[in-house]
């Protein structure tokens, strides 16, 4: 019997985001600055096993099916494994936690292969590549062009809203709006305050308790700011950025 293997699988922040085309089948060109940062969720996979087992951040467990990222990241990979996966990382928050534990599973599976990867989705390439790179890379293409940078030590406080932001609606607004360039560095933000007008309030929120203006992690919901703001206001978040060898 084969011991199960213990797997972390970090958040990605996107700190930047251009959108500098459109494919003829409709997938959206980017050029994107991301790093792994430590907040993780976590893994158990046993070789023998079979199934998927999810627990969420409030304990409750459930059946995961064939359409997880997880369940489908072992057909890709073609193998079979029992998986208990601890959710820590909020779902709908741009904060990549499906494609990373995607990613954990084609790691376990000795997987590779950037363009395979693409397949389950566009940021399951970076987190692939940055737990074995420097945790911080360019990414271009849809996804699938990823180009290590040099790792940069640094302090970020993330805001979760209890929001959910759709990346499909999110782009289909931002055609719809003749594909705006975003003010802060995401284009983006303007789609998805289009889509979820309620994220401003609470990137108000944590402008006002930290005197920066917060910028839009990826199609959202999570608004983050530079340096650790634990006592500015509730409910934020403070992460590190996280080097090589982080899952």
């Amino acid at each position: 019997m084969t011991p199960p293997v213990h797997l972390r699988a970090p958040a990605k922040l996107t700190l930047s985001l251009r959108v500098t085309g459109v494919r003829d089948d409709g997938y959206h060109l980017v050029d994107a600055e991301m790093v792994l940062v430590d907040l993780y969720d976590e893994l158990d996979v046993d070789p023998d096993g079979t199934g998927l087992v999810v627990v969420d951040p409030d304990g409750t467990e459930r059946a995961g099916d064939a359409d997880d990222l997880v369940a489908r990241a072992l057909v890709l990979a073609g193998r079979t494994a029992g998986v208990r996966l601890r959710k820590r990382i909020p779902a709908g928050a741009g904060l990549g936690g499906g494609s990373s534990d995607a990613a954990a599973v084609l790691r376990w599976a000795g997987v590779d292969d950037l363009d395979l990867a693409a397949r389950l989705g566009a940021d399951v390439p970076f987190c692939l590549a940055g737990v074995a790179g420097t945790g911080r890379a360019r990414v271009t293409g849809i996804g699938e062009v990823v180009d290590p940078l040099p790792f940069e030590a640094r302090t970020l406080t993330l805001l979760t809203p209890p929001l959910h932001c759709s990346t499909p609606a999110v782009y289909r607004a931002w055609d719809e709006l003749g594909g705006p360039r975003g003010d802060h560095g995401n284009d983006l933000e303007p789609a998805a305050l289009a889509v979820v007008p309620e994220l401003a309030r609470w990137r108000d929120l944590l402008g006002d308790a930290t005197g920066q203006r917060p910028r839009l992690a990826g199609s959202g919901s999570t608004w983050f700011v530079d340096g650790d703001h634990a006592a500015a206001a509730a409910g934020v978040q403070v992460v590190h950025t996280v080097g090589p060898d982080a899952g």
